[in-house]
């Protein structure tokens, strides 16, 4: 992995890019008063450097049909089983995000679904899975905060 320091530059570029992923490389030069192979350039050395590793696309999960969340926390019969457990875990699309967890559950998912009853048939898929022992269902009544930006934007201005 190539080594890369940020500086000010940097970080200007990360902001914009944080904003939105999809803003031109133009614009972003003509902000800062640079050229656009700088930038080019610069974002490279970045992904090169694994500081960027891609961009995101934010969906409106609403208009989508897919406003119902649910998380699964998932007990298993053995902690061994996890690797395998988590392969057939990735299988089920419906699944967005799964954690391997201390405390009360061996793993810990999000699960993205129509309404309660194709929840419920993801549940029963997890539930069905080699290795679990059971699980626990929280629905999520409101999603009142996703917000990643936020975040980063503190994580570069302590870099």
């Amino acid at each position: 992995m190539a080594k890369y320091k940020l500086d000010d530059t940097d970080h200007q570029i990360l902001d914009m890019l944080i904003e939105n992923t999809r803003t031109p490389f133009t614009d972003i030069a003509k902000k800062l008063n640079i050229s656009a192979g700088t930038v080019h350039v610069r974002v490279k050395k970045m992904e090169e450097a694994e500081i960027i590793l891609g961009s995101t696309l934010t969906l409106n999960y609403e208009k989508l049909g897919y406003a119902f969340i649910a998380y699964v926390g998932i007990f298993l019969k053995n902690t061994s089983q996890t690797k395998f457990v988590l392969e057939r875990i990735n299988d089920i699309p419906f699944v967005t995000v799964a954690h391997v967890t201390t405390g009360k559950f061996n793993v810990f998912c999000k699960i993205r679904a129509r309404n309660t009853q194709h929840a419920k048939e993801i549940i029963f898929q997890l539930d069905d899975i080699e290795g679990v022992y059971r699980t626990e269902t929280m629905i999520s009544l409101e999603e009142s905060m996703n917000d990643k930006k936020r975040l980063m934007h503190s994580i570069f201005k302590d870099l």
